[in-house]
């Protein structure tokens, strides 16, 4: 493996009626405060009353951006800069799930930077100063709670990517499975599939000795795996929102992934989709990423028959690495299948007529992967396989 540093000073919170621990927490921070939503569920669920109860008793001053889109836009971030610039804001409260941190992310970082936070997102500005945030998470998906990565959609030009600094990881992150039991059961599937992604694109490195590390991915995609079946029939499961919310945030929070570099190519190729067409970011995953899986599987045939038969359970008897590791591919198709995720882009109404501008959008910024490199042609074949 590689050398590495590892650095998170989030502070995880989890559990039922941690949201009392926001008076605890804030209490360090100024009285003006940004609170940050998106679409209004957490209105219907109470949990907006319960947290503006409990500013109003610690005597805070609240704004608020509500409105924060699934595929949160440049736009929405520039609002919440100018608030936060107008207002002298002092502290962040993003309340929903990871668009909605994501936002705050780039807001955070945009208020401290004198320029358009576009520049932040597409890197062409290095993030010198953020204002302090925290979370309440009401979705179990991308890990945003307790990571410093925020991934932002310029709508006008279609082009969405991935940024992050050491200075955007959230101060505290309150989880309580409570607030996931509204989550409607199409999110709640996008959710499982955009967690097993997170995992699939640590788990495809090019570091050799990395067996715990495997192992850690491979334990995080069988609890996923055994638990998201009796979620799905059983929405209101505290123990099962529980497993699937812990899930997603070491998915993602940097534990699985000391020592090497995953490859991400999917996600990147995922962003030009949803970019263009506004689909749901999961679904978007549970498309592409098994197409992605065949057209590398000659990569190292090894790696994905290490997966198959520890995860998936294929029997190697008789098979070839490669054999085994394309059974494994479609083990993991059968099983998003079976939970409800999509399978082909025309599930969204995406036809081949798009496909010159999803290989414009996804190679905007060069060829890209870890495991492995993926020219114009190579993007251009995993997005015909997955129409």
């Amino acid at each position: 493996m590689k050398n590495f540093t590892y650095y998170n000073p989030t502070k995880l919170i989890f559990g039922r009626g941690q949201v009392e621990q926001l008076k605890t927490e804030l209490a360090q921070y100024g009285k003006k405060l940004l609170l940050v939503y998106g679409g209004g569920s957490i209105k219907r669920s109470g949990l907006y009353d319960e947290v503006t109860k409990l500013l109003e008793e610690m005597n805070i001053e609240v704004f608020e951006l509500p409105g924060v889109e699934p595929n949160p836009r440049i736009s929405s971030v520039r609002k919440g800069v100018d608030i936060c610039k107008k207002e002298g804001i002092e502290f962040l409260l993003a309340v929903g799930g990871g668009s909605v941190i994501d936002c705050t992310k780039a807001i955070a970082a945009g208020a401290k930077y004198d320029g358009d936070p576009w520049d932040i997102v597409t890197k062409k500005a290095e993030v010198k100063a953020a204002l302090p945030f925290g979370t309440i998470l009401t979705l179990a998906a991308t890990g945003s709670e307790m990571n410093s990565g925020s991934v932002i959609t310029n709508w006008e030009t279609n082009e969405k990517y991935g940024w992050g600094s050491p200075l955007t990881f959230p101060r505290f992150s309150i989880l309580d499975p409570v607030n996931t039991f509204t989550v409607p059961k199409d999110q709640t599937i996008n959710g499982i599939v955009d967690m097993m992604a997170h995992v699939f694109e640590h788990y495809f490195h090019l570091e050799t000795n990395t067996p715990l590390q495997d192992r850690l991915c491979e334990s995080i995609l069988q609890t996923v795996m055994e638990t998201a079946p009796k979620l799905l029939n059983d929405l209101q499961n505290y123990e099962y929102r529980e497993t699937i919310l812990y899930c997603g945030t070491m998915a993602l929070n940097g534990m699985v992934q000391m020592g090497f570099t995953g490859d991400w190519a999917t996600h990147n190729i995922e962003h030009a989709v949803s970019a263009i067409h506004d689909i749901p970011h999961g679904g978007g995953l549970a498309i592409l990423f098994p197409n992605w899986m065949k057209h590398n599987l000659s990569v190292n045939p090894a790696r994905f028959k290490q997966l198959a038969v520890r995860v998936f359970q294929v029997d190697p008897t008789g098979k070839t690495d490669e054999e085994a590791g394309l059974e494994g591919i479609e083990k993991l198709r059968e099983f998003w299948n079976s939970i409800g995720a999509p399978s082909r882009l025309a599930e969204y109404n995406i036809d081949e007529s798009s496909l010159d501008l999803l290989v414009d959008r996804a190679m905007r910024q060069g060829e890209f992967g870890v495991f492995k490199k993926l020219t114009t042609e190579d993007v251009l074949a995993i997005y015909k396989a997955s129409l």
